[in-house]
């Protein structure tokens, strides 16, 4: 079977269910722009040697964002089931892993940080932003098709960008490398006193 079809050369493709949608269409932008973070993360764990512990987690994410793309994908007027399943722990499970990584690092997470520090914190970072990229493309195809994107893939999609920045902290603390602080998160900034 030949990988190409040609139905996509007027600029269209199709979704789950049969129906077509045009390429730029909010639900092909989201699932892009969650597949290209699926694709850097990849390239992360190509990266890492093949035992490292972060191997495990980082495929579970990778399979939980193709099983979150094949929903995103079937429009909710579509009368096909889709059979994949839905990681509906997915936040939870981040939450776990987020809480291990922080207890393993030796100062608290408090500042913006200018990404970087080595390949595989710059490569964390990386991800991050392409899956808030992908959130936002998430809110986008919430306001058109709500029920489609269920709150488990928003809660999920959102704590996988505080993960990656936590991942890349946890490598830097691990590989000695100094973070390039920008500021404090705005919380953590005190008020000045008003003058009186």
């Amino acid at each position: 079977m030949k990988i190409y079809t040609r139905k996509g050369d007027k600029g269209t493709t199709g979704v789950f269910g049969g129906k077509r949608e045009d390429k730029d269409s909010a639900r092909i932008e989201c699932n892009g722009a969650l597949d290209e973070a699926n694709s850097t993360i990849g390239l992360l764990r190509a990266k890492l040697n093949p035992e490292h512990e972060w191997q495990p987690n980082l495929h579970r994410i990778q399979k939980d964002l193709m099983d979150m793309m094949s929903h995103l994908a079937r429009p909710s007027d579509s009368n096909k089931e889709n059979p994949n399943p839905k990681p509906v722990d997915g936040a939870e499970f981040c939450e776990q892993w987020l809480d291990e990584l922080e207890e393993s690092i030796s100062s608290p997470s408090d500042y913006f940080l200018l990404p970087g520090g080595n390949e595989i914190s710059a490569l964390c970072h990386v991800c991050r932003t392409q899956i808030r990229r992908g959130e936002r493309r998430l809110v986008a195809l919430m306001k058109e098709d709500p029920i489609c994107v269920e709150e488990y893939i928003i809660a999920y999609v959102n704590r996988l960008s505080d993960l990656f920045f936590t991942l890349a902290r946890a490598e830097m603390d691990k590989a000695g490398v100094a973070e390039e602080k920008w500021q404090l998160f705005l919380y953590k900034r005190k008020k000045k006193p008003s003058a009186e």
